[in-house]
């Protein structure tokens, strides 16, 4: 544990902006004078709110930044002893590996073969090597079968897996990893993490995490590097003490925590006594075994009979080319509800939710009034170079541009170019596009990815408004807390067919129908499961199930 792989001293990034008159300068720097060291057989989580320097952070370890991206870098990085300023992106190829925040960005040949080939080829491994490398890669990402596959027809989830098998057939002793699993469903997570902590054993290697799913990752870490809204390192040290230890602070700056953890302040601010706080639910559920009594959780209302049908879809069918996608979808969604679509990766999610939107265009699918659709890839649907003339596009009323500025924290970024901002701030801003038309139907890909804790939580509340205002909102999503907590119903699919329609409660109450769709129950609903002295708690699966802080008299 005393060999430092990855070394930051002083680091500081300055992108380049543009002003009105399209001059160019260099503005606030994100991440701002951050130091820090990563010992090999260290995974260490880096956190903070969106905006604060995460990904920009990420682009200095392979030397991205200063040599290719447009942007400033001050202090120094060294990765297995080489200043990046110093070497060359291919040279650093042979000692960091990077998963980025955007698959997409990184693919660049025709098949799935060739592309984890491409990395160790260019580095000179003997070709039998390079195969075998590139086998071993896609077996330990479930891709060996799709070999000859145009990475082009493969899922989000699936792009994202090859990415990660990239990286790991060029077993360099950095691996750096931006959201690895923000595309992939929960089984796809387990996987992936399982595949991690595999590569990791040895001990001779060093991983940089941005991960916004701490549930799947937290037993992963061993350290948590913490940066600030103004990208300054804040925290630095083990991953119990900082999470636990330092709360309240990272409650303020709106980073994500477990939910065991969030669960157990909420307990203790209704009375409970918990000692200590969880990181996992399996310790969220030992905790509160030990208790003699809790209070009974409280009851969820009923969804409200919908009358008018928002949404019709009857006998839909869609093919990508050849390959079918969708098989004789019948579906109807009131006006006002919120429903959740979720399945496995290559279920048919995302193409379903285009052609409710209106993106795919068939008659199967009948919309009553203006849809909006916000995408899976926010840089699929800009348009403009500016955020307040993206916003404008749909609008042109100026007062609802303001608003929406200010609603999604845009506004001292109304000038910068969209795909200048952070992976959060794009996904904020294509919210804000759908929503400048004021649909009826609003139908959203993964809408909270690359959100910190604060921005998602916004962003939801902001649905639920909408939801309650009397929008339909229909929402793709891999997140099992975020369906449990919002949802009113949930649609499952598998293999382009739906196998399940009803509560979220019901479904995760399946142990069948999640295995079968690669899903799993949110976190506390595990807990609530595992308990033995509690079975009142056993139908719990969100926050607003659990007891609330009793009113002062």
């Amino acid at each position: 544990m005393s060999d430092v792989l990855l070394r930051l001293t002083g680091v500081s990034v300055r992108h380049e902006v543009y002003d009105d008159a399209g001059n160019v300068d260099h503005g606030t720097p994100r991440p701002h004078e951050v130091t820090a060291e990563v010992r090999a057989g260290e995974v260490v989580l880096l956190l903070g709110p969106s905006g604060c320097g995460k990904s920009t952070l990420t682009l200095t370890t392979n030397g991205l930044i200063p040599h290719v991206v447009g942007a400033k870098m001050d202090g120094s990085v060294t990765v297995a002893g080489a200043y990046t300023a110093g070497a060359s992106v291919p040279e650093l190829a042979r000692d960091v590996a990077m998963v980025f925040q955007d698959p997409d960005a990184q693919i660049v040949t025709g098949s799935v073969l060739d592309e984890v080939c491409f990395g160790p080829e260019n580095l000179l491994v003997p070709a039998a090597e390079v195969l075998e490398r590139a086998e071993e890669s896609l077996r330990l990402v479930g891709l060996w079968d799709r070999r000859n596959d145009d990475p082009g027809i493969l899922s989000g989830g699936g792009r994202q897996r090859l990415a990660i098998a990239c990286a790991l057939a060029l077993r360099t002793p950095v691996l750096v990893l931006d959201e690895p699993t923000a595309n992939l469903d929960p089984a796809g997570v387990e996987e992936v993490y399982r595949t991690l902590r595999e590569v990791v054993a040895g001990r001779d290697r060093a991983v940089l995490l941005v991960e916004h799913d701490l549930d799947a990752a937290i037993d992963f870490v061993d350290r948590v590097i913490v940066l600030d809204g103004t990208g300054r390192m804040v925290f630095d040290g083990p991953v119990r003490e900082i999470v636990t230890g330092h709360v309240d602070e990272l409650l303020e700056l709106g980073v994500w925590l477990p939910v065991a953890t969030l669960a157990a302040l909420r307990l203790r601010s209704a009375g409970v006594p918990l000692e200590t706080l969880p990181l996992t639910p399996d310790e969220l559920a030992g905790l509160l075994d030990t208790l003699p009594e809790l209070p009974a959780p409280r009851g969820r209302p009923r969804p409200t009979a919908t009358i008018k049908t928002a949404i019709a879809v009857r006998g839909l069918t869609v093919s990508r080319g050849r390959t079918p996608v969708l098989h004789g979808i019948d579906l109807t969604v009131g006006a006002g509800e919120f429903v959740a679509v979720a399945g496995a990766n290559g279920a048919g999610k995302t193409t379903l939710a285009q052609a409710l939107a209106g993106v795919i265009p068939t008659r199967s699918v009948t919309v009553d009034g203006p849809a909006g659709f916000v995408f899976q890839n926010p840089e699929h649907q800009f348009l403009t170079n500016r955020v307040e003339d993206e916003l404008a596009y749909g609008s042109a009323d100026p007062a609802r541009v303001g608003e929406l500025l200010d609603r999604l924290d845009l506004r001292d970024l109304r000038t910068v170019h969209p795909f200048l901002l952070s992976g959060g701030q794009k996904r904020r801003l294509s919210v804000g596009t759908a929503l400048a038309v004021r649909p009826r139907v609003l139908v959203l890909d993964e809408p909270t990815f690359g959100q910190d804790r604060a921005r998602a939580a916004e962003l939801l509340d902001l649905l639920d408004g909408l939801h309650r205002d009397g929008t339909t909102v229909v929402v793709v999503s891999h997140d099992m807390h975020l369906i449990a907590e919002y949802a009113t119903r949930l649609v499952v699919l598998d293999a382009g067919r739906v196998i399940a329609d009803g509560t979220p409660a019901e479904a995760f109450a399946d142990d069948e129908l999640l295995a079968r769709a690669g899903l799993r129950p949110p976190p506390l609903a595990r807990a609530a499961r595992a308990l033995t002295r509690h079975p009142a708690w056993h139908a719990v699966t969100r926050l607003a199930d659990l007891p609330a802080l009793e009113p002062s008299r």
